[in-house]
């Protein structure tokens, strides 16, 4: 099942209709010790019905956010190992991308605030002093505070490549900063895991040309989610869950990067389309 959160509240989508979820707030939602069990008991009652679907329903969806910080893991996907290796190699950083893909552990990262996340159709931006810009396509875990996956979201870690390129340690510079983060447009709650075959597609418009798309699939990510969740647990407490994002499969070519009013589309498989625009600098 999707849920979704809106200006109107939560609601939990089911073979096409939504209901209104009877909690206060996205934490709550997040850490409630039952949450499988509460959503099948709000479709099976069909109370609350908010319409065939959100969009025809007079509500705007938010980031699916509240109180839960942002993680991210990194050179997951070989594509990125390659990437990685070849955007650092002046920096003297190119053989470090290449020993934590092939080591027992991963590569995690602090992405975001709550704050700093953008919803669907939100602005996602670049930074001012950046010249080289992309976004990252990943699948994003929802976790609960026992470090349970409990759902799974469209996430783009927005990342400044040359500041990355010109030295690794600058690596926080280049990916968190206001409006580096998309999360959307829901969560997909369920117990499983996402079959391999999972795809994750990237477009990305400039006007009405299409300047760039790729795809990639879960059976290319080299890390076990789970195993990506055990090692952002230790030694680390989460009171209202966290998300983690998984890293990306999909990086646009050397010569791209991206412009003020480019769109930004990443479709995962049974999850949906996170949409963004892209503008440049801080706008308060």
């Amino acid at each position: 099942m999707k849920v979704y959160r809106t200006d109107k509240g939560l609601f939990v989508e089911s073979e096409g209709n939504c209901y209104r979820i009877p909690l206060d707030s996205w934490d709550a939602l997040v850490t409630h010790d039952d949450l499988h069990g509460l959503l099948h008991s709000v479709v099976a009652k069909g109370e609350h019905a908010a319409g065939i679907a959100l969009a025809t329903s007079g509500v705007t969806l938010l980031a699916p956010i509240e109180s839960q910080e942002v993680w991210a893991a990194g050179v997951t996907y070989y594509r990125s190992r390659n990437a990685r290796m070849e955007e650092s190699k002046t920096a003297g950083g190119g053989s470090f991308y290449d020993r934590v893909y092939a080591a027992e552990r991963p590569e995690l990262f602090f992405k975001a605030t709550p704050h700093r996340v953008v919803g669907p159709g939100g602005n996602v931006r670049i930074r001012r002093d950046a010249n080289w810009s992309v976004p990252e396509p990943e699948l994003t875990l929802l976790v609960n505070p026992g470090g349970e996956i409990i759902g799974y979201t469209v996430g783009n870690d927005m990342s400044s490549r040359d500041i990355e390129a010109e030295n690794p340690l600058y690596l926080p510079q280049a990916k968190v900063y206001d409006g580096s983060c998309a999360l959307g447009p829901c969560v997909l709650i369920t117990p499983e895991p996402l079959p391999v075959s999972t795809k994750i597609h990237l477009e990305i418009l400039r006007g009405e040309a299409v300047e760039f798309s790729g795809s990639t699939s879960l059976k290319e990510l080299k890390r076990d989610p789970r195993s990506l969740v055990e090692f952002l647990f230790r030694d680390n407490s989460f009171p209202r869950g966290a998300f983690l994002m998984t890293g990306t499969g999909v990086v646009p070519p050397d010569a791209f990067t991206l412009q003020s009013g480019d769109r930004i589309r990443i479709t995962i498989d049974a999850i949906g389309t996170l949409e963004n625009v892209v503008i440049q600098g801080f706008q308060a």
